[in-house]
């Protein structure tokens, strides 16, 4: 199993942590205690390795798709006017990743950054509404060679302290490729022109990299 580099520090800290918890129940003869301390050690690793898990994503041919940028499941495809960047009206569809989801995050469209701007903000949980205004987050916008435009937030939730983007205005990117992760609980809304086919319907769980959220129509 690969593991993600935005996660290297984080496995470290975790497991010094978990070594101390192992340590403390070989310490203890009591076995209730004992069991308990060696069982949290080992939870802790599983746990710190399934999230920064990296598995290999090929991300599907299409001049017209949109891809999702995260793993998780569908909790709003509506209209909105978007203030931040497109500034007009847009289709929004949003992707909540809990805790067990891949939470690396990948490019929607090939293109290059046109936009980046991070806000700082509070921790509501993710799956709320107000979290796409609320909640600290990261917008990226590209622009596609033929001119379209899509945006895309990456929006901590109540677990989630850090969000890791390393992209620069005037990157060219590709269609799945890694730019970043959100750690520990999250949600990415996409923003795209109205009239855009969408593919995908709420509950569904999509894929990063791999899952076609929306078509551009001409």
């Amino acid at each position: 199993m690969s593991l993600t580099k935005y996660g290297y520090s984080t496995i470290g800290v975790m497991s010094i942590i978990a070594f101390v918890f192992l340590i403390a129940g070989l310490y203890f003869n009591n076995m209730p205690l004992k069991v308990l301390l060696i069982a949290i050690a080992v939870a802790l690793v599983i746990f710190t390795l399934n999230f920064f898990r990296d598995p290999d994503r090929t991300a599907p041919v299409t001049e017209s798709g949109v891809i999702s940028p995260a793993d998780g499941k569908i909790i709003v495809i509506k209209e909105v006017f978007e203030t931040e960047y497109l500034k007009e009206n847009c289709i929004q569809i949003s992707v909540f990743m809990s805790p067990l989801n891949v939470h690396v995050n990948r490019i929607p469209v090939d293109g290059v950054v046109t936009y980046l701007k991070y806000h700082p903000g509070k921790f509501i949980a993710a799956f709320e509404d107000k979290a796409s205004t609320e909640n600290e987050r990261f917008y990226t916008g590209i622009t596609k060679s033929s001119g379209e435009k899509v945006l895309y937030s990456q929006i901590s939730g109540f677990v989630a302290r850090r969000i890791v983007n390393e992209l620069k205005e005037g990157d060219s990117v590709k269609t799945g490729e890694k730019f970043g992760m959100i750690k520990f609980g999250s949600r990415v809304d996409v923003f795209m022109p109205v009239g855009s086919k969408v593919n995908v319907k709420l509950g569904d769980v999509v894929t990063a990299g791999e899952t076609i959220l929306a078509e551009f129509v001409k």
